[in-house]
């Protein structure tokens, strides 16, 4: 039998303790806790449905072991935003188009979330890199794009109001 190891981490600003294997993924423990808006897709860092910002740096959650988030701040999708007060990048995906089946948006937005916040102002290319590693069967990127640069203009926007 694996040794279980007490992890101790923040999701979305709430401290979470998760009794884990030394093998389980942060996507399964999280996954298990109930966090079942972090999607699971190849389970081998491919597609980046299960992204999450750990301590704001994007990681794939299934490839990251549960036990290295220990004292961790993660964000999932929910801790961006809600539908009474959405995150920018959610409302942009959903104005454009950009979440068709809305498998790969969580992924796809926490991507985003994190470029946005290093880069306010980013190219296309920027925005092709930073999304890279998450893979969508069904919007063509086109529209996903086109709402990181809305979402992006909106911060910008925001931040000049303030």
């Amino acid at each position: 039998m694996a040794q279980e190891k007490i992890v101790t981490l923040r999701v979305n600003g709430k401290e979470v303790k998760i009794i884990a294997p030394a093998h389980r993924t942060l996507l399964e423990a999280l996954r298990h806790e109930g966090f079942v808006e972090i999607k699971c897709g190849c389970e081998k860092g491919d597609c980046g449905a299960c992204a999450v910002l750990l301590d704001g740096n994007p990681v794939d959650s299934c490839l990251t072991l549960a036990w290295h988030a220990e004292g961790c701040e993660v964000t999932t999708i929910k801790g961006l935003g809600n539908t009474d007060n959405p995150d920018p990048l959610q409302k942009a995906f959903i104005e454009t188009g950009g979440a068709q089946c809305g498998y790969c948006t969580p992924g796809m937005i926490i991507s985003a979330r994190a470029l946005l916040n290093d880069n306010p102002n980013p190219s296309l290319a920027d925005i092709k890199q930073g999304l890279g590693g998450n893979l969508c069967r069904c919007t063509g990127y086109t529209r996903i794009f086109e709402a990181v640069e809305l979402a992006a203009r909106e911060i910008r926007r925001e931040r000049q109001e303030t």
